[in-house]
């Protein structure tokens, strides 16, 4: 049937407070846009469902009339998987709902709530899931991915809090998947991404946050410090995690302006736990160097998530890498990429893993690289199609610059580059199993706008 026609033609079910929105609507231009810039795509149609029966509509009508068939949360996909091009995209953004129960630590949680409306709600109880280190993103898709956040080193990834989800499968079942119904499914659910099903809700653990602290500190970058950073990161307490960003530093009006555009390490830190053990943990970091800016103190976890302006959607060339180590001689690697290259914004990110995240076996859930100490992303923003080449040459050359022999990537932090960079995601068995599991769900790979895991 022919895209144009079958636009024309989906109704979502009698009495749905669900809505479609096509190219004749006002918002539509709204409607379709992503976080990330360079996806300018037009579907034929947005379905926002407002439940599960909405999302069986959906997928039926997708699947039956061989429409493309897009997912889309907080939009956050940096391969622009959350939008089609004439397809269907199944818009989960009004799946707010958030049940607490605070006595038993768990919560119920719509596929289209973010980590910032979740964090907030949550904050009351003084009870934390720990996501990554945007508030927009959703959690939903960052959990279906793994989820490394400010909190991994003390409670592990988002899967590791993942209890139990509802799903609709490609054939239409309404499904619970947990340790005890689809255990195979739930297997694959923690860290396989989108591959299997329209995720509606998900349970998650809750855990204890009775005090916190946490922010920015910029320190200048040198050889000394980039090394000392991660030496730090590495003996401190788990309940420290954190991320460090070699960048030229911003424009930004509490730091110097001889210092605009110079190499710095902007880390943003988080501590769980009380103050006084805060300060002891954060003394070898702020011992590296004087300080340009100090923002960590105690305060609210949500604070970590910085307001984000909707209308700001960059464009940038970017991989990611797991490495064993970063002494001086990685640290003068980084500084002199960084050095070499003209684009406007360009990054080094480093984040030291280990802790909780390690102690889970790597075949326990389809993320499988417990046991990769540090995850690095390099990146430079372009400006244009006819700049983003040289940029994308500039960000391969320094990832091989710091390969040190592990193939792996973390699959939440992979873009548009081809099959190999998905297999490297899931080593080993890990991939086989996948596979098996996908034939089980979705044989003929109907949710294939992804990260995609073909059918065995």
């Amino acid at each position: 049937m022919p895209l144009s026609t079958a636009a024309n033609t989906f109704r979502l079910p009698a009495g749905s407070a669900g809505r479609v929105i096509t190219a004749t609507d006002s918002d539509y231009d709204k409607a379709r846009t992503v976080m990330y810039g360079g996806h300018d795509k037009r579907p034929a149609q947005i379905v926002r469902v407002a439940d599960a029966a909405d999302t069986v509509a959906a997928i039926a009508y997708a699947r039956d009339n061989r429409l493309e068939l897009a997912v889309r949360s907080g939009g956050h996909s940096a391969a622009g998987h959350s939008t089609t091009h004439g397809g269907l995209v199944i818009d989960v953004r009004d799946l707010k709902g958030i049940d607490i129960d605070a006595a038993n630590r768990t919560v119920w949680v719509g596929a289209g709530v973010t980590a910032g409306a979740l964090t907030e709600a949550l904050a009351p109880h003084k009870l934390i899931v720990g996501f990554g280190d945007a508030g927009t993103v959703g959690v939903s898709g960052i959990t279906l991915g793994g989820g490394v956040g400010y909190l991994a080193r003390k409670h592990g990834l988002s899967i590791d809090s993942l209890l139990a989800v509802e799903l609709v499968t490609a054939d239409g079942r309404q499904l619970l998947a947990d340790e005890a119904n689809h255990p195979d499914l739930f297997w694959a659910l923690r860290g396989g991404g989108g591959n299997f099903g329209v995720v509606t809700r998900l349970k998650f653990r809750l855990h204890p946050l009775p005090a916190f602290t946490g922010g920015m500190l910029v320190l200048p970058a040198t050889p000394k410090t980039i090394a000392g950073f991660v030496a730090a990161a590495k003996a401190a307490p788990e309940e420290l995690s954190g991320i460090a960003n070699v960048m030229p530093a911003p424009p930004m009006p509490f730091l110097p302006a001889e210092q605009h555009g110079k190499l710095v390490i902007l880390a943003m830190l988080a501590f769980a736990g009380a103050p006084e053990a805060a300060e002891a943990a954060l003394a070898p970091f702020r011992a590296l160097g004087t300080p340009l800016a100090d923002f960590v103190k105690p305060g609210p976890y949500a604070g970590m998530y910085p307001p984000e302006d909707p209308d700001y959607h960059p464009t940038a060339a970017a991989l990611n890498l797991l490495v064993e180590r970063i002494g001086t001689p990685e640290a003068e690697t980084i500084l002199g990429y960084l050095d070499e290259s003209d684009a406007g914004m360009r990054v080094c990110q480093i984040r030291v893993l280990g802790g909780a995240v390690s102690r889970v076996s790597p075949s326990a859930t389809a993320y499988a690289h417990r046991k990769s100490p540090i995850m690095i992303n390099v990146a430079a923003f372009y400006e244009g199609e006819a700049d983003k080449p040289d940029k994308e040459a500039w960000v391969a050359d320094f990832a091989q610059a710091l390969n040190q022999g592990d193939e792996g990537a973390y699959v939440n932090f992979v873009a548009d580059e081809g099959p190999a960079r998905i297999r490297a995601a899931y080593p080993g068995d890990t991939w086989d199993r996948l596979r098996q599991v996908k034939r089980a769900y979705d044989p003929e790979n109907l949710f294939r706008l992804n990260q995609n895991i073909p059918p065995a």
